[in-house]
């Protein structure tokens, strides 16, 4: 049995690119499972759904790597489960290499597939740190040169803190004294907490 799986991240984005290319494969529509959720795991409703039909020797088919996950460690156990667990195999279309089919069924393609995809997870590995490594380099640099960050501190007249004071002393309610600072509640009560802790 031949099935085709296609995710996008969100309800609001659209399938067609990945089910027209499917389509032209001649797979029928109840055997095409689509998720519109992230790619952060895989407890996704129809991917579940998917997973429970498939079975030993049945070809699954999705248009790219990604539509799997985003996580590639979790892409390479869940690789491992289908391929090895199931038995089944699995086709990526943008990459040809990744077919498990290659070579009949001498296991060439699926060692050949194994490989590029432990390449795919170290590079794509690789460019998360080297990511994460560049955006704390940045903040460093950022924060010697005085950048402040954080939400910024609100702006509050000169008053407040006699309206701080009244309200600590029982003199004003919280609603009445976040309304003439001209804040919200949630910034009211920061603006308490810091008076406080001058105090101390």
């Amino acid at each position: 049995m031949i099935y085709a799986y296609i995710r996008v991240s969100t309800k609001q984005q659209k399938i067609d690119r990945q089910y027209e290319e499917i389509k032209t494969l001649n797979i029928e529509d109840k055997y095409i499972y689509i998720d519109k959720e992230s790619g952060k795991d895989f407890n996704r409703t129809n991917y579940q759904r998917l997973i429970k039909k498939i079975k030993k020797d049945d070809l699954l088919i999705i248009k790219s790597i990604d539509r799997l996950g985003r996580n590639y460690h979790m892409i390479l156990e869940e690789w491992t489960r289908i391929t090895k667990t199931i038995g089944a195999d699995i086709k990526v279309l943008d990459m040809p290499l990744l077919d498990t089919r290659i070579e009949g069924k001498n296991l060439v393609g699926k060692f050949i597939s194994d490989i590029v995809l432990q390449v795919l997870s170290f590079v794509a590995e690789n460019e998360r740190n080297n990511i994460r490594e560049r955006q704390m380099e940045g903040i460093r640099i950022a924060k010697e040169k005085g950048v402040k960050f954080g939400r910024p501190r609100a702006v509050t007249p000169p008053n407040t803190d006699e309206i701080l004071t009244q309200y600590i002393n029982h003199q004003l309610t919280n609603i009445e004294a976040a309304k003439i600072i001209g804040v919200s509640r949630g910034t009211f009560f920061r603006l308490v907490n810091d008076k406080k802790c001058m105090k101390i």
